[in-house]
């Protein structure tokens, strides 16, 4: 083992890590923005204290994704430099749009809305956490387009060894992140209303309050909807796989010679006949790649070396994304009908609410070593290879000593994080002090 795989071991660690908390932000804000939006108009107590509830939920986790976010940047100058080098220029102007934009906006925004509460008029207050929210989902379109452009690089030209930027508006309107934003923010919605269901189901099993009701079903609609706009566009990607990332698209299918009416893999041994190539193209009778066969052509065009990625990784990846994924929308989809008309929610039903708090979780972190993983052995495809872009002065020694240290500073996280969910959830929503948005200031009563 050397540098460049201990390297690979600290980026994929702290960014698998660090996306746990990503996408419940992103489907959690926009959550409880509805939340009190619900409030607001109706007037309802309950929404009040749904609000403040999944609130502090949603600031504890917003809290920790801010802190274990910080480490990937420090990355890319640490073990990463000759990659930095390479894309600085075409990176600089969306991650810079996301600190400077999105982020300024979100943090912003949510500092007025947890201080407001007794200081702001009622809407202007209401306005604040949909500013919030939807500052996350921006800061992920950013961080998303940059990360789409390493898979399917536009809009530059290579100066003396260096990416230059030509176009932002092909950079920031590239096809592929066009396809993978509303993937991953359908996802961060699927994962978010699975978070809230499991919190509903342990109090369902404790009480029948109309309150936690009301929250579960909202949390099983935005799952069932989210679900269908992530089939949707994860139908669109694997289109753009079949063009623009082929040997991708072969390792998840383990389809090692080209095909014509190449067929889906279950799991090895179980094939459908065709489906692959209808899923790629449309068209049950066209040929799909093959990694052998693609590994022969990147030789010529790139010169020797293995382009292949892991196999088995990408190849089971793939299919706990889709069962895990599925097996959260069914759920929801079950749910919204066994509870249509004000019908109860069934004791079964409840505890396994519980199991849609980790299986998104599953599902979208197997969505992200399919797309990170798959592009292997390139850091920017077809332009830099993984190999070339590790820092050659940063010995095995130091990149083992700061994966030890981020390895035990993030298992204190864990169970910090864990500690202080745990806390809040068994306190309840009817904990919520009645504090109501000011229509004029009056002598403050923080929230938080």
């Amino acid at each position: 083992m050397d540098a460049l795989d201990l390297a690979r071991w600290q980026f994929g660690v702290t960014t698998v890590y660090h996306f746990l908390f990503v996408p419940l932000t992103i489907g959690l804000g926009i959550f409880v923005a509805g939340l009190q939006t619900a409030w607001h108009r109706t007037g309802n107590e309950q929404y009040l204290k749904l609000t403040k509830f999944f609130g502090k939920l949603f600031l504890i986790n917003f809290a920790m994704g801010v802190v274990t976010g910080i480490v990937q940047e420090f990355q890319f100058g640490m073990n990463w430099s000759e990659y930095s080098t390479f894309v600085g220029d075409v990176f600089g102007a969306p991650l810079a749009m996301e600190a400077l934009l999105a982020f300024f906006m979100e943090s912003t925004f949510l500092g007025l809305w947890i201080f407001g509460w007794d200081r702001l008029p009622k809407k202007a207050h209401l306005a604040t956490i949909w500013a919030a929210a939807i500052g996350s989902n921006l800061s992920a379109y950013f961080i998303l387009a940059a990360n789409a452009w390493m898979k399917h690089p536009v809009g530059y030209e290579v100066v003396d060894g260096k990416a230059r930027m030509t176009d932002l508006w092909a950079v920031l309107t590239n096809s592929t992140a066009l396809a993978q934003v509303p993937h991953v923010i359908a996802g961060s919605f699927v994962v978010a209303g699975g978070f809230v269901l499991a919190v509903c189901g342990y109090w369902l099993l404790r009480t029948r309050a109309d309150m936690w009701r009301r929250a579960a079903r909202a949390a099983l609609l935005m799952t069932a909807v989210a679900g269908a706009v992530v089939a949707g566009t994860g139908d669109l990607s694997a289109k753009l796989m079949y063009e623009q990332q082929p040997m991708k698209l072969a390792a998840a299918e383990g389809l090692e010679r080209t095909t014509e009416g190449a067929g889906f893999s279950v799991v090895p041994g179980i094939e459908i006949p065709k489906l692959l190539s209808f899923l790629s193209t449309n068209d049950f009778e066209a040929p799909v790649q093959g990694t052998e066969d693609l590994q022969q052509r990147f030789e010529q065009q790139f010169g020797p070396g293995d382009y292949r990625p892991d196999g088995a990784v990408v190849f089971w990846s793939f299919r706990v994304m889709i069962v895990f994924g599925l097996a959260t929308v069914g759920l929801s989809v079950l749910g919204l009908w066994l509870t249509r008309r004000r019908r109860p929610f069934p004791a079964w039903l409840s505890r396994a609410m519980l199991l849609a708090l980790p299986l998104p979780l599953l599902a979208v972190i197997a969505g992200w070593l399919l797309s990170e993983i798959g592009r292997q052995p390139w850091t920017v495809a077809g332009e830099l290879l993984t190999a070339s872009s590790v820092s050659p002065n940063v010995s095995l020694a130091a990149v083992a000593t700061s994966l030890t240290i981020f390895t035990l500073l993030y298992g204190a996280l864990a169970v910090a994080e864990v500690v202080l969910l745990a806390r809040h959830v068994r306190k309840g929503a009817e904990e919520q002090a009645p504090v109501q948005a000011a229509e004029a200031p009056r002598e403050p009563s923080l929230m938080y």
